[in-house]
């Protein structure tokens, strides 16, 4: 017999390349979730480990039969049961492992798969849902949702440090979303702020913090190279906090975000935010978050949730870098449109739509 392991991001990948070594007459003789990658502990990816196996004396009764095995005894109807047994399980994870997953476990599930949520969280939740009273599925769902989700810090910022910096790909709406969090600062806390600004790319995005700067009362400096932004650490060094405002580029470019690290100081007193839009595709996402890993990411801020009803990506991306989330915006408004976002929070919104 012959035994191989595979590993996939997904059981359906683990299945094709089963299908595709071994045949339609492989068995899957085991199969578990698992975590592979990542960079000190951060960045894992989840996915399958598959070990299958093929009868080689079986492969060859299938093919043209020498004439001296022609007589051979027809195998047993029980085996050829087992057999057609094994074939179905196969196709069926094939398709998906949710699908057996009776109502009202499979809808759920179904509004879940709508938002875009990975099919191994699916699985989570039903296992677990199926073993519990119908008049629970509610609740036990909000359960599990905020469970997973307080895994990683989550909620708004403390205001604890001194520098705070927005980073993140062009048009996410980093500067407004800095100038709400400038806000609260200034008129909630107290506190005496100051803004820096690294996009000298854009003339419209430098006038734009200089409108909030203005409206606000905080003085604003444009940053163009390491030298000024050692200079707006003197200058600024009785601020309690300094917001900085980076520029937008396409971050998935190594050389990017190499140019940003040589910029900024990130080993002071500094807390750092990636801006995310929730109308972007979650593998776009990701490919940022992987491409900041080698600076240090506090927490994420989602934009734009006025403008999708799916929070899959969130609940994935949290999950899968193990990041957590800060604040999440839902317009344009400045100081208003900005709500910092916990575990019950995402739950609540991923529920939306699902009746008892």
């Amino acid at each position: 017999m012959m035994v191989k392991k595979y590993r996939a991001d997904s059981m359906n990948d683990a299945m094709a390349k089963v299908r595709k070594d071994l045949g339609s007459d492989a068995v899957i003789l085991h199969s578990k979730q698992i975590q592979t990658g990542g960079i000190l502990g951060f960045f894992k990816k989840r996915g399958v480990e598959v070990i299958a196996a093929l009868d080689p004396d079986h492969s060859e009764e299938e093919a043209p039969v020498k004439v001296e095995r022609v007589q051979d005894p027809a195998p047993q109807p029980a085996i050829n049961q087992q057999l057609g047994e094994l074939k179905g399980m196969i196709a069926a994870l094939s398709t998906s492992m949710t699908d057996h997953f009776p109502s009202p476990v499979s809808d759920i599930l179904d509004s879940f798969k709508k938002q875009g949520v990975k099919e191994e969280y699916l699985l989570e939740l039903g296992n677990r849902l199926q073993r519990l009273p119908e008049e629970t599925y509610i609740e036990s769902t909000v359960a599990y949702l905020t469970e997973r989700l307080e895994s990683v810090a989550m909620g708004g910022m403390t205001f604890s440090h001194k520098y705070i910096n927005l980073m993140g790909p062009t048009g996410v709406g980093k500067t407004t979303t800095l100038a709400k969090l400038a806000a609260e600062a200034v008129i909630e806390k107290r506190k005496k702020v100051a803004f820096l600004t690294t996009d000298t790319y854009r003339i419209a995005a430098i006038e734009q913090l200089k409108t909030y700067a203005s409206l606000l009362n905080v003085p604003v400096e444009v940053i163009y190279k390491a030298e000024d932004y050692r200079a707006a650490m003197e200058k600024f060094r009785d601020c309690d906090h300094i917001f900085i405002d980076t520029a937008g580029r396409n971050y998935r470019e190594e050389h990017y975000v190499t140019e940003l690290n040589n910029l900024i100081d990130f080993s002071t007193d500094m807390e750092s935010y990636l801006v995310l839009s929730l109308t972007s595709k979650e593998e776009d996402m990701k490919e940022i978050a992987t491409a900041f890993s080698s600076m240090k990411i506090d927490s994420f801020i989602f934009t734009k949730l006025d403008e999708t009803s799916s929070m899959g990506s969130i609940f994935n991306l949290i999950l899968e870098t193990g990041i957590g989330a800060a604040y999440v915006t839902t317009g344009q408004d400045v100081p208003e449109d900005i709500e910092p976002l916990g575990a019950g929070d995402i739950a609540r919104l991923m529920m939306k739509g699902i009746r008892p």
